[in-house]
């Protein structure tokens, strides 16, 4: 059964209105299509001929029949209707529930707007993830609490630090739940990138854990997956205290294969601790 929303934005009758408004939005002779027309823009046949799918299945997306469509025949209406990456991103949002896979190879190359951002932080560690949990960012409060630094490719992924790196699991009060965390999370975002350009780094990223660490090895036999999202985490320091933060994952926008990952002090002593951290980071190693 076809599901219907009314206008909430979501569901059958929101494709339908998207797509029917920017086809009626088109201009026919742009593309090729010649005569007089009742109505504007191009008609469904011919976007359909576009899209190189049927005229039925294209009439019946509009229509809000047919159930879901699949990722590859919105990809060729979204071709098909001229859509730039925003407009094909909210069209993959209403028709699936998510956004595209990201498409070809994606660069490592973090915004200059993103990077400007994280250096605005500067008593909030944070710091810049792709889907293979590679560390393409980071200001000097994330270097501080973390010990970040430009560092071989291999000390600045995330996995490969939590796994394979004792002074990182010595800082974990409760490794074997953090452990398991981060493998649900991790799969969330493998399952994003499989299928693209990234999706063989993933894979090996995987096989190399897999073998060098028994304990991933397992988790990631389990099939766990959990969200990202937000928390709360907390380092053991030299000399026996602790640092409790809470944590916020964003997307980048026009980016899905980034995260933005923020760290807030929980509290007034936190945020005193984290102070005297980053100073002491900045008197050790000046920017």
């Amino acid at each position: 059964m076809t599901t219907r929303m009314g206008r909430s934005g979501t569901g059958a009758s929101a494709l339908g209105e998207f797509l029917r408004m920017r086809r009626q939005a088109m201009r026919p002779e742009a593309f090729g299509f010649a005569g007089r027309r009742r109505t504007p823009g191009l008609r469904r046949e011919e976007v359909a001929q576009r899209a190189n799918i049927s005229v039925t299945w294209y009439t019946w997306l509009e229509q809000g029949r047919g159930g879901a469509p699949s990722p590859t025949v919105l990809d060729r209406v979204a071709r098909a209707l001229d859509l730039d990456e925003h407009a094909r991103t909210h069209l993959f949002q209403i028709g699936l529930g998510h956004p595209p896979a990201p498409k070809g190879e994606p660069s490592d190359e973090v915004p200059a707007s993103i990077a400007r951002l994280l250096a605005a932080f500067d008593a909030i560690p944070a710091y810049v993830k792709n889907l293979r949990w590679d560390l393409l960012a980071w200001n000097s409060a994330a270097a501080a609490v973390f010990a970040y630094h430009s560092g071989p490719a291999f000390e600045r992924n995330l996995l490969r630090r939590i796994f394979l790196s004792e002074p990182v699991r010595a800082a974990q009060p409760d490794w074997p739940a953090v452990a398991r965390f981060v493998v649900g999370a991790f799969r969330a975002d493998a399952a994003r990138a499989a299928g693209t350009a990234m999706g063989e780094g993933v894979d090996a990223l995987v096989d190399e854990l897999c073998t060098a660490s028994p304990a991933f090895a397992t988790l990631w036999q389990s099939q766990e997956v959990v969200p990202f999202g937000q928390g709360d985490k907390t380092l053991l320091l030299p000399g026996g205290r602790a640092l409790r933060l809470e944590y916020s994952a964003l997307i980048v926008d026009g980016r899905p294969d980034l995260s933005l990952v923020l760290y807030n002090p929980a509290t007034a002593a936190d945020t005193a601790l984290l102070r005297e951290m980053i100073a002491a980071q900045a008197a050790t190693h000046p920017p």
